[in-house]
């Protein structure tokens, strides 16, 4: 009897529920459309704008002191480095560039052009190169250390440089003649040979290497009129570097004047000259540096197909030329066929199947794709550019 009354019960109570659930979910009212419509508040505006900007991570200010705490870099009690490995790299670059200028003379050609361009004086004649030699050593680079110096460098704090003690001992020649002309009282009254090489047999000092961070213009409404300026690494030299020079002379062409002490004077203080105007602090030299983002035109591989580019730099190639420009509307098997004809009416002349002087006949179709079966013919000998012929 109780089991009856579970049973009953339990069924009464799921109708109960069954009943509700059709009458005020399904059945019921709709809600007013005030409810549903809600004017947009500058709050949920704002709402709006925090969960876009939500979608980049909150990045703490990067400060100088960030970086070495990161990079376990102390600037008062760290050693200084060998670069041994660096030695090596700078070594193979530079033993591939001479490689290279030994090969194809283009150092030759560009020291000619150097020389002899630009705003010569009328008292010195044609400059010609007579030696170079590019040595044989390679520079070694040690005692590396960096250190904060005065200036911003873009990030908060001091700026890091880095310095790197280099010696090198070799010698690297170049030879020039020329002829000094004097042109008073008259033009050319007097010509003197004069024949020079300078060698640099030691140089070594201080090399300091800064990184100089991109300036992003800020994004207000006039950002395009202000100058962007790239990421560029500076260097230079400190004052007390060590540059050893050899000059040699020889002035005349019968009563010559060899090593005249006078000329290496002035060829050695010209050289410390433009070497302090250029590369010695507080000037420095600054290098543009490339993106280093990975890119796919950028990729090479052992067995890279060739890129889109270069497959429309080829058809670009083959538009331009000639063959496609003369190429027939008609197929070039029915020229074929009507030169055949025509060979054949030939032979049939010449074995007397046919009358000498037959008018042979004129089709207009095979007179009009002659023309063109002629320009077919005049291009079968012309090799294309890309892999075309």
């Amino acid at each position: 009897m109780n089991a009856l009354l579970a049973f009953f019960l339990g069924q009464l109570t799921l109708a109960l529920l069954i009943f509700a659930f059709i009458k005020f979910f399904i059945f019921g009212d709709p809600p007013p459309p005030s409810h549903l419509t809600r004017p947009r508040t500058p709050s949920s505006s704002s709402r709006l704008n925090r969960k876009k900007s939500s979608l980049l991570r909150p990045q703490l200010p990067t400060t100088t002191e960030n970086i070495l705490a990161k990079t376990y870099y102390n600037v008062k009690g760290h050693q200084p480095e060998s670069l041994d490995w660096f030695n090596v790299l700078v070594a193979q670059t530079i033993a591939q560039l001479r490689a290279d200028a030994h090969h194809d003379g283009a150092i030759l050609k560009s020291l000619n052009e150097v020389l002899n361009g630009g705003q010569r004086p009328d008292s010195i004649g044609e400059v010609r190169v007579t030696e170079i030699n590019l040595g044989e050593e390679y520079p070694i680079f040690s005692n590396c250390r960096v250190i904060p110096v005065e200036g911003e460098d873009g990030i908060g704090g001091p700026r890091l440089q880095a310095r790197l003690d280099v010696d090198l001992a070799d010698c690297i020649t170049l030879g020039v003649e020329t002829k000094l002309v004097l042109n008073y009282p008259k033009r050319l009254v007097a010509v003197l040979p004069v024949a020079l090489a300078v060698s640099v047999v030691r140089f070594s000092g201080t090399l300091s290497l800064s990184f100089i961070p991109a300036a992003h213009p800020s994004s207000s409404s006039d950002s395009e009129d202000q100058s962007f300026s790239p990421t560029t690494l500076s260097f230079s030299f400190l004052p007390d570097y060590r540059l050893d020079l050899s000059v040699r002379s020889l002035v005349g062409s019968r009563a010559r004047l060899q090593d005249v002490p006078k000329i290496a004077q002035l060829v050695e203080a010209r050289i410390h000259q433009w070497f302090d105007e250029r590369c010695v602090e507080p000037r420095v030299q600054q290098i543009v540096l490339p993106s280093l983002w990975p890119r796919k035109r950028n990729t090479r591989g052992p067995e890279d197909p060739p890129s889109d580019e270069e497959e429309e730099v080829d058809e670009s190639i083959l538009g331009d030329t000639p063959l496609a420009k003369t190429q027939p509307d008609t197929p070039v098997e029915d020229s074929l066929e009507a030169r055949m004809a025509e060979e054949g009416k030939k032979l049939r002349q010449a074995d007397g199947r046919a009358p000498i002087d037959e008018t042979p006949t004129k089709n207009p179709e095979t007179l009009r794709r002659r023309p063109l079966h002629r320009a077919m013919n005049s291009m079968q000998g012309i090799r294309l550019p890309g892999g075309f012929s």
